[in-house]
């Protein structure tokens, strides 16, 4: 697709208060509050998408506005971070409701059960009931969406697709044997390390060296992403990091079986953390169900420099559904 094109595509940034915590959403489309639109000019759809850990939103925005010009600009896409993974700027606004669930209600937010629920909490906050839902998890955002459909049954949900999926036995698979240690059992000595080294360094340092690594990544990100440098952020994702590799051990086949004709999985074929077998085994146990292997060597990390070809593929396999709405 054309660059000029995808420029022109509206993306706006929130920072909002969920259950308490500090959230950012990137919305493209433009649609911002669904609530204030008249309910005839209201989108029958929303494409909502959980990001991987660490959650940082603004990675997704080339896939996100990929996507909208795939669906024909007529359903907005929503990015949403995950609890603690995103901190406001200086002179930001913080956007709160009156409908805002109190931090108390969610235990240990920051963790892997209590992300799924501030996932929740958002969709049922800011998402009007009637407008129908297609869910798009990357890496452990394929663990919440499925969560969601199990905790959520009532929510409109027409399709997820869980692409690249860490939903089982993430501590064995040869990346988690790597992070299993760093994340579990060194986790706070990495802890006092990000403190110690980032902390003092003023935002202008932070901001040169952000921007000399992405590109020397050929990357670009029209928003900050300072995130990546901040403590707090890292504290968070590394938390969120141990009790993946801890909690996601076996797979919820109970619950892919209730929904599996709204799941598409998508597996990579060089995923360190999934590994093909993990297809292999998951294609035995669900032989009518849609799980696809990658045939383009797609990365795990596909956000980075592969988002057309993977918004592209998502917009094909929706045609169906969205043909319907």
């Amino acid at each position: 697709m054309d660059s000029e094109i995808k420029e022109e595509v509206p993306v706006h940034e929130e920072f909002i208060l969920c259950c308490g915590v500090e959230t950012q959403v990137l919305k493209c489309g433009p649609w911002t509050n669904l609530f204030n639109e008249p309910r005839a000019n209201r989108p029958k759809l929303l494409i909502f998408v959980i990001t991987g850990n660490p959650g940082f939103s603004a990675f997704y925005v080339p896939f996100a506005k990929a996507l909208y010009s795939s669906v024909n600009r007529c359903f907005p896409v929503w990015v949403i971070s995950h609890a603690g993974h995103a901190l406001v700027p200086k002179g930001k606004k913080i956007l709160t409701t009156s409908d805002d669930s109190n931090a108390q209600e969610i235990n240990d937010i920051y963790g892997l059960q209590g992300q799924v629920e501030h996932k929740l909490a958002f969709l049922r906050t800011h998402v009007p009931k009637e407008i129908k839902l297609v869910v798009i998890g990357h890496s452990i955002g394929c663990h919440f969406s499925l969560e969601i459909l199990k905790l959520a049954p009532e929510l409109p949900i027409i399709r997820s697709f869980l692409l690249f999926p860490t939903i089982e036995r993430m501590s064995e698979s040869p990346n988690g044997r790597i992070a299993t240690p760093l994340l579990c059992w060194l986790r706070y000595a990495l802890y006092v390390f990000a403190y110690l080294l980032l902390k003092p360094w003023p935002e202008k340092i932070k901001s040169f060296v952000i921007r000399i690594a992405l590109q020397m990544m050929n990357l670009q990100s029209e928003f900050s992403v300072l995130n990546i440098l901040e403590p707090f952020c890292l504290a968070n994702a590394a938390y969120l990091g141990g009790q993946e590799m801890m909690k996601v051990v076996k797979r919820d086949n109970e619950t892919i079986k209730t929904y599996l004709s709204k799941l598409t999985f998508y597996y990579g074929t060089t995923d360190a953390w999934c590994p093909k077998e993990y297809y292999e085994d998951i294609k035995k146990d669900f032989p009518e169900g849609d799980i696809r292997l990658c045939e383009k060597k797609i990365p795990h990390a596909f956000i980075l420099h592969f988002p057309q070809e993977m918004a592209d593929m998502v917009a094909d396999w929706l045609k169906d559904d969205l043909s319907k709405i």
